[in-house]
């Protein structure tokens, strides 16, 4: 029974991390959506070559737009990822593992573009505080995201190497 620490931390990292990123996927579908309703009104004001940029928001720079879609896709693989990942986890055969780590990397990596999309937006400078909540959270949920990927494999490996008994004894 000592492949339950492991297992039971992964657990706890994805259930955080699927508070957060639902959190994630709720800011950013309201970015999009100010974005949307917005970008119109905001765009008549300026120069030919703003209002040809595909996606502009008024709510922050150029870079908000590329890390709200990215935040956004990434909330939504996130949520999908610690959903089977907590299933299989709990199931804690050596297949299900295999499956929340696979997803659980993919999860992480997309986190990471983002977070480098939301470094960028604070380099550049001015944006709303939604932003910054966003931003926020995008980075800590890629910290996160990679201590729960530990996890798994560490779990993932602790049930491999597992002694296999069969017949009779």
């Amino acid at each position: 029974m000592a492949t339950e620490g492991p297992k039971s931390v992964a657990a706890f990292f994805l259930f955080i991390n699927l508070l957060i990123y639902a959190i994630v996927l709720v800011i950013a579908g309201w970015a999009l959506n100010y974005g949307i309703d917005e970008t119109t009104q905001s765009v008549s004001g300026l120069s030919l070559p703003a209002r040809l940029f595909p996606i502009y928001y008024p709510i922050g720079n150029f870079a908000t737009g590329f890390f709200v879609i990215f935040s956004l896709i990434a909330g939504l693989v996130g949520v999908a990822s610690s959903l089977t990942g907590l299933q299989n986890v709990l199931q804690g055969n050596a297949s299900g593992l295999l499956s929340a780590a696979s997803s659980s990397v993919i999860s992480w990596g997309l986190t990471v573009l983002a977070m480098g999309l939301a470094c960028k937006e604070i380099s550049i400078g001015w944006r709303t505080a939604g932003l910054r909540v966003l931003e926020t959270l995008t980075i800590l949920v890629s910290g996160t995201q990679l201590l729960c990927t530990g996890a798994i494999h560490a779990g993932l490996t602790s049930t491999i190497n597992q002694p296999h008994f069969t017949g009779r004894v």
